[in-house]
């Protein structure tokens, strides 16, 4: 009987305490076996063993099976169900067997060593120590911290940044697509000054800007703004070159920042504007054009603007995503930052493009420069093991789940499920998370949250950060989520529940 099979729920209703035990046994032999080429892997990625990444690769290798029949007959002998064993996968079930054991009257234990209290929580606290590293430390009463993008004000006030600090900002992103190195340094400084007022540290993000996919020029135009609205069934063309063109069949049209990606398009490919607010598929190709035929967009429509964000999940880019601009502003990032942002990794080879320009940069950093990975694209997605595994050689690496960019690659019918599984996966591996993306929006830009934006913060508490964009109450929706993070820390952790006392009942 193989594996999928003895874990159906038809065999295990059948099965007693100790032939349960003999099941979970055969799994976590399994397990260990079939992990053991993702371990030698993950090992030569990162130049060393490493007990993160060998828990993940048994993660990895555990979710290949469907463990829903087998979690509801361990539920009610009592028992762990297996659904929170994400930084102690080999622990977990090594305490499971031995607690069916004992409950199937086994005389002669199975030859697996009981975890002590270090050895089942030792991924808790190997993710503990990469967050403290690479984010900065825990804040006091609550165990995830705040990130808030800096506007270009925060150059010129110092008082600004403070007031952020004070009213609960752990971590400053400085965005590299804005302003420029006087600015950078200037914003940096003020962070340092503000985190020696408070006596605390604070870590400086800066983000380099990466290749952006974004509309330029476009057509129609009246009186020096975008005419008319893109509604489902309507045509707009991509130009690779020139000026956007218009005709009788196809009324908007836009050039591109980046024309090659017009050359790479194939029939058939979708293609989303401003964060998935208009979906597309490209119907037809001519020289250095394409034109796409919208399939969904609001019912009152979406007009067509510069500067908007294009997003191709089916299409190979074959873009680096270290540019020029990029390569220059590292040596502005190494000199001010304590990690640096990076968009669009989505190969191992990309974090080595990367390391390959700060040792050109060079600098006399006490401290390696930290990385932090935005999964933004479906192929950083697939290849994130290979992607921790690889920055395990570096240290320092945390992963930004870039929600944004990630909804409009893979759909945001898809993407609750995604921002679940990239946090377990992570988890597994000891890795940092910042949950990015329209938190509070509503509040930093208007001054109110809605009360979906407010369930969605509450949330965000399972990561190790969140990040809040810039806007008029900013300095409110700090303070707003420094109390919600500090109320759901005594409620939950991760995916385990804190049970604590109720106080309304």
């Amino acid at each position: 009987m193989n594996m999928l099979t003895s874990l159906s729920a038809a065999h295990l209703d059948t099965l007693d305490d100790a032939a349960l035990m003999d099941t979970v046994l055969a799994l976590r032999e399994a397990v260990v076996s079939e992990a053991a080429p993702r371990v030698a892997a993950f090992t030569a990625a990162a130049g060393r063993e490493d007990a993160a990444l060998a828990n993940l690769a048994h993660y990895l290798t555990l979710r290949r099976h469907d463990l829903r029949p087998l979690q509801r007959q361990l539920m009610r002998r009592g028992l762990s169900s297996l659904g929170r064993l994400e930084s102690r996968v080999l622990p977990t079930l090594d305490a499971v067997i031995l607690a069916l054991a004992a409950l199937g009257g086994r005389k002669k234990k199975p030859a697996i060593t009981e975890p002590d209290a270090a050895t089942f929580f030792a991924g808790e606290a190997r993710l503990d120590a990469a967050a403290e590293g690479a984010l900065g430390p825990e804040p006091e009463g609550r165990a995830t911290r705040i990130m808030v993008t800096l506007p270009s004000e925060a150059a010129s006030d110092p008082d600004f940044t403070l007031s952020l600090a004070r009213r609960g900002m752990d971590i400053a992103r400085i965005n590299c697509a804005h302003d420029d190195a006087e600015s950078w340094r200037a914003m940096a400084t003020h962070v340092r000054a503000a985190g020696a007022t408070l006596g605390r540290r604070l870590t400086v993000l800066m983000d380099i800007a990466g290749p952006k996919i974004r509309t330029g020029a476009v057509l129609p135009m009246k009186k020096g703004k975008p005419a008319g609205r893109l509604m489902t069934g309507d045509a707009f063309r991509l130009v690779a070159e020139g000026e956007p063109r218009i005709d009788d069949e196809v009324a908007f049209s836009a050039a591109v920042t980046l024309p090659e990606i017009v050359l790479r398009l194939r029939i058939g490919d979708r293609v989303r504007y401003d964060d998935g607010k208009v979906e597309g598929v490209v119907e037809s190709l001519a020289e250095g054009e394409a034109v796409i035929r919208v399939h969904h967009a609001r019912a009152a429509g979406t007009k067509l603007k510069p500067e908007k964000g294009i997003n191709l999940p089916d299409t190979a880019l074959g873009l680096s995503p270290l540019t020029d601009k990029d390569d220059a502003d590292l040596a502005t990032v190494i000199e001010c930052a304590d990690m640096v942002g990076y968009s669009f990794v989505s190969r191992p080879e990309d974090i080595d493009l990367l390391d390959a320009a700060i040792a050109r940069h060079g600098g006399g950093r006490t401290h390696p420069l930290g990385l932090m990975a935005k999964i933004e694209r479906p192929e950083a997605v697939t290849n994130l093991p290979d992607l921790i595994a690889r920055a395990a050689r570096r240290g320092g690496f945390s992963v930004m789940i870039a929600r944004g960019d990630l909804a409009a690659e893979i759909g945001f019918e898809r993407l609750a499920e995604m921002q679940e599984e990239l946090l377990w996966i992570c988890e597994a591996a000891a890795v940092p998370t910042i949950w990015a993306t329209q938190v509070l929006e509503d509040l930093v830009r208007d001054g109110v949250p809605s009360r979906g934006e407010m369930t969605d913060a509450a949330m965000a508490a399972r990561a190790e950060c969140v990040m809040l964009n810039k806007g008029p109450a900013v300095g409110e929706a700090v303070e707003l989520l420094d109390r919600l993070l500090a109320r759901m820390s005594d409620h939950l952790d991760k995916k385990t529940p804190q049970l604590r006392a109720l106080a309304s009942w």
